[in-house]
């Protein structure tokens, strides 16, 4: 079995060549991945120099490093994509790019390449907002921001390459992830990270948007199981089944960080912010699969990777002045 990952050095892609290695070592995997802001190789050291492992730096959206990194690939998982809500929001250029040329780039080079199987990744965002009652796959899309939309649209080029050239496609769209590596500009790792340096957590509006919480390394398992299990031509939800408010995850960030309430702060709320979530996953569960973890065993252990791993996020944060702070704030303390 031979995989081309893209975004392979980003938060879930990287999780998932992790998670893929421990499962099957004999498993050949081709890293595609540009290295914008959120790539980050140090995600990978651990198996950097593994013969099975290939890296290649380069764009989706290019032709000729796509066909090159393509050839002999039995299966492409699409993780490629910009996605931070905010960014979209300031400029939405580099969504539709990545998000909607880029998928199409992959698309074209794997129905060309004749893959078995192509897995767009996709999130629960596309669906917008829901008052009651949780979307299933059939549900309709309505995404409200920029980078959903770019999902949307990077979706419907996947069905349309599936039903104009019978291309093997299936999308799993997942609701929040949190876990290891997630680059600390994303509510969790912002939360976990802003307390762990004594700083306030920026909570947006009234804090009662409602998202279902998913492990990383639950979704790299749901993504794995359909692989090897989903049907072409499918969707699949993913969901971790742990559906509260934001302040409440903010209060169980609190508490399995050891820190106080009083650390929370209400900012003006996000342009076009999205009420609630929910996934309806009984399609897949109903196919055998579930998380393997608990909300509390995955948060507790998503805290302690992060106190951990201090130097990792201090980089990214900080960047020029990181060494210094972090010799200054936690010299002896790893």
């Amino acid at each position: 079995m031979r995989i081309l990952v893209t975004g392979g050095a980003g938060f879930i892609g990287s999780n998932f060549i992790r998670y893929v290695f421990d499962k099957n070592m004999s498993c050949e995997i081709v890293n595609l991945d540009k290295l914008s802001y959120a790539g980050n190789l140090e995600n990978l050291k651990d198996i950097e120099k593994n013969e099975n492992y290939t890296f290649m730096k380069g764009d989706i959206c290019d032709h000729k490093t796509v066909e090159k990194a393509i050839k002999g690939c039995d299966y492409v998982v699409n993780f490629a994509a910009e996605s931070h809500v905010d960014r979209s929001i300031h400029g939405a250029d580099e969504f539709i790019m990545s998000n909607v040329l880029g998928t199409n780039v992959l698309l074209e080079k794997a129905r060309m390449n004749g893959v078995s199987k192509f897995i767009q990744i996709s999130t629960d965002e596309v669906y917008g907002s829901i008052e009651n009652g949780s979307f299933t796959e059939d549900s309709v899309l309505a995404p409200n921001s920029p980078y959903s939309a770019s999902k949307a649209a990077a979706e419907h080029m996947c069905r349309a390459y599936f039903v104009t050239f019978g291309l093997p496609v299936v999308i799993t769209r997942s609701s929040n992830n949190f876990g290891p590596y997630q680059y600390p500009e994303k509510f969790v790792a912002l939360s976990i990270t802003n307390l762990i340096e004594g700083k306030k957590i920026p909570l947006y509006g009234d804090g009662k948007n409602v998202r279902d919480w998913l492990y990383v390394e639950d979704n790299c398992d749901g993504i794995y199981f359909v692989l090897n299990k989903g049907a072409a031509g499918e969707v699949y939800n993913i969901a971790g089944g742990y559906e509260m408010m934001n302040i409440d995850m903010v209060h169980d960030i609190v508490r399995a960080a050891g820190g106080d309430r009083s650390m929370i702060e209400y900012v003006k709320d996000r342009l076009g912010h999205d009420r609630r979530y929910s996934l309806d996953d009984s399609k897949l569960r109903d196919m055998g699969w579930k998380p393997n973890h608990t909300f509390k065993e995955a948060l507790d252990k998503t805290v302690k990777w992060y106190e951990d791993h201090r130097d990792w996020w201090m980089k990214i944060k900080h960047k020029d002045t990181y060494k210094k702070y972090y010799t200054k704030q936690y010299k002896g303390k790893d």
